[in-house]
């Protein structure tokens, strides 16, 4: 091909330098690998189009080579190819032996407790403690034990008279054997004061709230005592006057309403006696008891 279009479009071979390797076209000769508004004509078809190479072909990195001829420089080269990756091996391994020894070292400290100068200053309070301490508490708790169990019977003992008082009571109210009421009566009276007798024989101060369960408890065995009493000169009117009884009723006195109202606080007392036992019933596997039972 000849004429203007043949050289512009012309394969340029390219330049080889020094080392072999090609060199970029001049600035001045891009505008005939390109077309545009401002070219003369296509270059479409013809251009040569910018060759692509593999990764492999792409230029190494230089290097400062080695020193020497011969095989002194290939030796030369060859370690400074190999030694930055072999020597990483001995260092490596040199740090894992260090840490290995280190763990070991610091095992063997944490097993015998840090030195004998220490003594047993890092054992347990409980290792150190004196075993009398511990056992301390035992006794304390066998000694409330044992003062429940005897206030337990004396509890046991203290309903005895309940049902002899219920039906002498009754008695007296219907005017029926007045006579017999009356000694029952007394004697209900009596017992309830033994109890308090036999409470204040007690040793009770190892229960929990023992002053105010020895003193709900004596304040209503007397109470109860009083309003037994009470009933029992009730029942001597009534028998002494023929007037006591109408149409099978015995007539309130003076002595009904004082029995009445110590058999009340009797029953206020006995409330929180049985309250304050029935906790420390529970605490050592006795024997509940209602008010009423007091």
């Amino acid at each position: 091909m000849s004429g203007p279009d043949a050289e512009a479009t012309q394969y340029i071979p390219p330049v080889t330098g020094e080392h072999g390797g090609e060199r970029q076209p001049p600035a001045e000769f891009d505008n005939l690998f390109r077309s545009g508004p401002g070219g003369e004509g296509p270059a479409g078809a013809t251009q040569v189009l910018p060759r692509f190479e593999s990764e492999q072909a792409q230029p190494q990195p230089a290097y400062a080579p080695p020193t020497g001829t011969g095989r002194r420089a290939a030796q030369a080269d060859e370690r400074d190819r190999s030694g930055p990756t072999r020597s990483r091996v001995p260092a490596i391994a040199a740090v894992g032996i260090g840490i290995a020894v280190l763990g070991i070292g610091a095992g063997a400290l944490l097993a015998s407790g840090g030195g004998d100068d220490k003594g047993d200053d890092n054992k347990p309070v409980s290792a150190t403690a004196p075993a009398s301490d511990g056992g301390s508490a035992s006794p304390s708790t066998d000694a409330a034990k044992e003062q429940a169990v005897a206030l337990d019977k004396l509890l046991a003992d203290s309903g005895d008279s309940r049902a002899s008082v219920i039906s002498a009571v009754g008695n007296v109210k219907a005017c029926k054997d007045l006579g017999q009421a009356a000694t029952d009566l007394r004697d209900a009276a009596g017992q309830r004061n033994e109890l308090v007798t036999s409470l204040s024989g007690l040793s009770v101060d190892q229960l929990p709230h023992h002053t105010e369960l020895t003193t709900a408890l004596t304040k209503a065995w007397k109470a109860s005592a009083s309003a037994d009493n009470h009933y029992a000169a009730w029942a001597d009117q009534v028998a002494a006057n023929k007037k006591g009884c109408k149409k099978g009723q015995a007539r309130s006195t003076p002595q009904t309403l004082a029995g009445n109202q110590a058999s009340g606080e009797a029953t206020t007392q006995k409330k929180t006696a049985a309250r304050l036992w029935n906790a420390i019933a529970k605490k050592y596997g006795l024997t509940e008891r209602t008010y009423t039972q007091l």
